[in-house]
């Protein structure tokens, strides 16, 4: 027996999930579809980290101050799915002054608070820093565990009417007259869904859903590996203060720290190689900051593809791309009841959401205003609560496995 539904979200990551609470929230008939467990694609596999803005300040400022203010939003409504760890840009010997002003100014251009900080200030937080640094910018980055993130803003959008269906792949998509006139789901749906709209929230795979409804969306994914040692010395989220490049993020959990990333171009994010030499240069670059860790334990890696989008042509070098989102209705690519958000990044996925269901619920003539800012996600207070949300999804992915599900 098929399944009717408003509409259907191809994807389980933090943005479909998001894009299924709020729809749920304004009353929309929901399903979403995630073919593995729930966050199991980009979302799952990131560093965790939960951006200030001062990354992209001076590059991006638009996507800065999307951060800065969506980080305040996720902090009011997330509860222990994020830890405030506070950030820092560490300016190093070999690092322009030029850089560091630019980007202190930039920040301040956006609404990002800086405070400037001398090399002793420094080691009052970061007892373990190098003896190279120069001086440092506090700024308000954090730790974002996603998969307790996603698994609650799943929980909400089932609360609210919403269905949500893990290891249940997209096999085929009938489209006819300019709509998709059905979708058909295997693995444990093992269903035909009728929706009168489709989401494709897919993230790094877009393009290869879109295509299956005839449409072309020009994704430019890249690899990033991460690295967990066996390091718990006490800092807050280390940034180097230089142009984004490999090896410049330390981000701390609970008795282990994050050390990454590369950005290595992929034509296939499923199938890619996963290269030594990535892990050693992210743990050499990181130790530039914080030397303890060149020599701490590899506890595990990992590696994620970020779901890039550059529809004209795709670009070697990938750093370059925009971290923005984009949402795209296909209406004017010929099918009528088709829209994908892609880009993005997992701070700002809430907005990405809103931004979403307001182009749905235009299309669909619904008349309701998002509320996901103002409403605490479930277990929110509750770690124990939030760890058996993201059981009941099959949602724990390689980025938070050493915080969810560990003693409180």
């Amino acid at each position: 027996m098929g399944l009717d539904t408003t509409v259907l979200i191809v994807g389980g990551g933090a943005t479909g999930v998001g894009l299924a609470r709020d729809l749920a929230l304004r009353g929309v008939d929901v399903t979403l579809v995630e073919r593995e467990g729930l966050s199991g694609g980009t979302t799952g596999r990131s560093h965790g980290l939960l951006h200030s803005g001062a990354r992209y300040a001076e590059g991006d400022p638009v996507g800065a101050e999307e951060c800065i203010r969506e980080s305040r939003v996720v902090r009011d409504i997330a509860g222990d799915c994020v830890r405030d760890t506070g950030g820092l840009f560490l300016q190093l010997e070999d690092d322009s002054d030029a850089y560091f002003a630019e980007k202190r100014d930039a920040c301040a251009s956006v609404g990002i608070p800086t405070e400037e900080l001398t090399p002793d200030e420094i080691r009052e937080r970061v007892p373990d820093v190098t003896d190279d640094v120069v001086r440092g910018m506090a700024v308000p980055d954090g730790v974002i565990y996603p998969s307790r993130l996603v698994a609650a803003n799943a929980a909400d959008a089932e609360a609210n009417g919403a269905t949500v269906h893990t290891n249940a792949p997209v096999e085929a998509v009938t489209v006819s007259d300019g709509a998709i006139d059905d979708v058909s789901v295997g693995g444990d749906a093992d269903t035909t869904v009728d929706p009168e709209y489709v989401v494709n929230a897919t993230g790094a795979w877009a393009g290869e859903l879109a295509a299956m409804a005839g449409v072309q969306v020009g994704m430019a994914p890249a690899r990033g590996v991460m690295v967990s040692v066996d390091y718990d010395g006490p800092h807050p989220v280390l940034n180097r203060c230089r142009d984004p490049d490999d090896g410049d993020i330390v981000v701390p959990h609970v008795g282990e720290t994050v050390l990454g990333t590369t950005s290595v171009p992929v034509d296939d994010p499923e199938e890619y190689e996963r290269a030594d030499w990535e892990v050693e240069r992210s743990v050499e670059e990181c130790a530039a900051m914080l030397p303890p860790v060149a020599d701490a334990d590899v506890v595990r890696t990992w590696w994620g593809v970020r779901p890039l989008y550059e529809p004209d042509e795709s670009s070697e070098d990938r750093r370059g791309i925009s971290r923005g989102f984009f949402t795209l209705d296909h209406a004017e690519d010929g099918v009528e009841n088709f829209a994908s958000v892609v880009g993005g990044k997992l701070t700002t996925y809430r907005q990405m959401a809103e931004a979403t269901a307001d182009l749905v619920c235009d299309r669909l003539g619904v008349d309701a205003a998002c509320e996901t800012a103002d409403q605490r996600l479930p277990g929110a207070d509750n770690p124990e609560r939030l760890d058996e949300f993201v059981a009941r999804y099959d949602g724990q992915g390689p980025t938070d496995e050493d915080v969810v599900g560990a003693p409180v």
